[in-house]
């Protein structure tokens, strides 16, 4: 392995005085405050050396508190320590073949090393946990020379019983899994080549939603920083630093071989990326719970229930010619799949508008200056969906007009000077997502990704560099009838030094951040937090979610707006100290 945008994957040695205590900044659960709750463990296990040996355990619904099936919520507990020196590892969790949760796992430290605890809210898979079924933990490790930190992890699930203060979260008929449908590990489909899933729906299915997990891994971790394949050859230092490919990505799902909607993802930083001191101990925003995608698609549920089996397939393109990318992406996907309760006939119906581009609209230029010691490129690339139908229902004869939309703008500049000792990326990324079923929204999707980095290198070894990073993440989603709608607004800014050396790494580094949420039920949860060479500096929380709320101005009632998303929230700043 090379060092650089290649390497940043790297390990870090450091020496904790005491354990740290790691977290991504994120808002807690929404769940009944005054609710009964069961809580269950659902597995224990230390990854050591486990690649190919997932945590495979039997999950039965708890009897207490209320018919499985019943509950107003569940929440998933993931507690980890660690020891030592590793590398960032993927984990994914998942019930009867579907994934629920991907997440990652922050780098140890060694003395008395690190821990972590995540909460997710998982009620919107409800129907897979109401009968006993498979849960799987695959958290893949390698324990050699070098690398000697063991994941040792325990997973609790908290079930919050109905009340009539809390009513039965809403939820699906029926979840279908696009993936490997593996019975040893988290099923996750890897990416080129495209991969196909075949399955049948109820002939009385009336809406179908998919969410989709995505995330580069491998060669495509750092895709967003990937060169032009044209400019490869004009930067010295090129195949140091970074990969091929470029760095614009588009993942698609189609329907028997035609596009139904497409994901221009989130970049999740892992805490190994650009300068792993930057991420002590806050990690990126999405490091612990990568963001999903969403896709309403009950406009082509007439092409869905004629009993016969149909083919799903999931891929990933760039915007090369030929587009191509990089190895690897991991892939899955599910779908809410709700049937009319009022009738077995079959749904009828037809697509009326169908205006879907095999490709979207992709361009690249760029500059090569003083022999190639200066280069700049641009890629851009934009998505214009737009679907209708009528969707019929058996039996009452109901008529549901369905409208599926997607816009989608991506811009990524970068600049190389010096032959590559320093590169810049600047990459916006928004979207408008949205579906109405009989002028009604159901899906919205509304999202700012600007990230901004700068990496120097600081002498012609290419084995120690300073790096500065301005990550975004704006969302107002509203993801399907079973999940509450919220905007998130974060922003994130990192800074570090780093340095390989024989005998462990060194490095330090600080991270700033600002946190909102507020959801259709008014609750509000604000953090603002900072770091600087592993301390917390800075940690102020308020909001109804908080652990002490604070009531705010403003901050409490259905739909008010208490931050905005303004501009790209990306600008070059260096030197972000806590």
């Amino acid at each position: 392995m090379v060092p650089g945008l290649v390497l940043f994957a790297a390990v870090f040695l450091a020496v904790q005085a005491e354990v740290l205590r790691n977290f991504q900044v994120a808002q807690p659960p929404v769940v009944p405050k005054d609710a009964k709750q069961c809580t269950v463990q659902v597995l224990q296990r230390d990854f050591a050396f486990s690649y190919g040996q997932s945590e495979i355990v039997t999950l039965n619904p708890p009897t207490d508190c209320g018919e499985p099936g019943s509950w107003a919520a569940i929440t998933l507990n993931f507690t980890v320590t660690s020891n030592g020196t590793q590398y960032d590892r993927l984990g994914i969790f998942s019930i009867n073949k579907t994934e629920i949760w991907r997440t990652s796992t922050p780098e140890p430290t060694r003395g008395d090393g690190i821990i972590w605890t995540y909460l997710k809210d998982v009620s919107q898979y409800t129907p897979l946990f109401a009968t006993s079924n498979t849960f799987i933990l695959q958290l893949d490790n390698i324990i050699q020379t070098g690398l000697d930190g063991v994941y040792s992890t325990v997973v609790h699930a908290t079930y919050y019983a109905a009340s009539k203060h809390a009513s039965t979260v809403k939820q699906s008929n029926q979840i279908i899994s696009l993936s490997r449908l593996s019975d040893n590990d988290g099923g996750v489909i890897s990416v080129p080549p495209a991969y196909n899933v075949t399955t049948t729906f109820p002939q009385n299915t009336v809406e179908v939603y998919a969410e989709i997990f995505a995330s580069g891994n491998s060669r495509e971790e750092f895709w967003f920083s990937n060169i032009v394949n044209e400019y490869m050859d004009d930067i010295p230092l090129a195949d140091s630093i970074a990969y091929h490919n470029g760095p614009f990505r588009e993942v698609q799902l189609a329907l028997d071989g035609k596009l139904v909607g497409t994901v221009f993802p989130f970049v999740p930083i892992f805490t190994g990326g650009a300068a792993p001191p930057m991420w002590r101990p806050i990690s990126a925003y999405g490091a612990l719970e990568l963001p999903t995608y969403h896709l309403d698609l009950t406009a082509f549920v007439p092409l869905l229930v004629d009993g016969l089996p149909h083919t799903f397939t999931l891929s990933v393109i760039s915007a090369e010619p030929d587009y191509t990318t990089e190895q690897n992406w991991y892939l899955t996907a599910n779908l809410q799949v709700i049937t009319n309760s009022a009738s077995n006939e079959p749904t009828t119906g037809n697509v009326t508008i169908y205006s879907i581009d095999p490709y979207p609209q992709m361009s690249t230029t760029g500059h090569v200056l003083n022999g190639g010691q200066d280069v700049d490129f641009t890629v851009t690339a934009s998505r214009k969906v737009h679907v209708e139908s009528t969707v019929v229902a058996g039996g009452s004869g109901k008529k549901n007009h369905v409208v599926w939309t997607q816009d989608l703008k991506y811009t990524n500049v970068q600049t190389f000077t010096q032959g590559g000792i320093t590169q810049v990326v600047d990459q916006k990324s928004s979207g408008a997502i949205r579906s109405t079923q009989n002028g009604k929204r159901v899906v919205e999707d509304l999202y700012e990704y600007p990230l901004w980095m700068n990496l120097t290198y600081l002498g012609p070894d290419l084995r120690n560099w300073t790096v500065s990073v301005d990550h975004t993440y704006n969302r107002a989603l509203h993801a399907d009838p079973f999940t509450l709608g919220s905007k998130i607004a974060s922003h994130q800014t990192a800074d570090a030094f780093f340095q390989l050396q024989t005998g462990g790494n060194y490095g330090n580094g600080t991270n700033n951040n600002t946190f909102s949420y507020l959801d259709d039920k008014g609750n509000t949860y604000r953090r603002k937090v900072n770091a600087a060479y592993n301390v917390i500096t800075l940690d102020e929380e308020s909001g109804s979610l908080a652990p002490y709320p604070v009531t705010e101005k403003g901050a409490q009632g259905h739909g008010q707006d208490t931050f905005r998303f303004g501009g790209s929230g990306a600008g070059k700043v260096r030197g972000g100290g806590g």
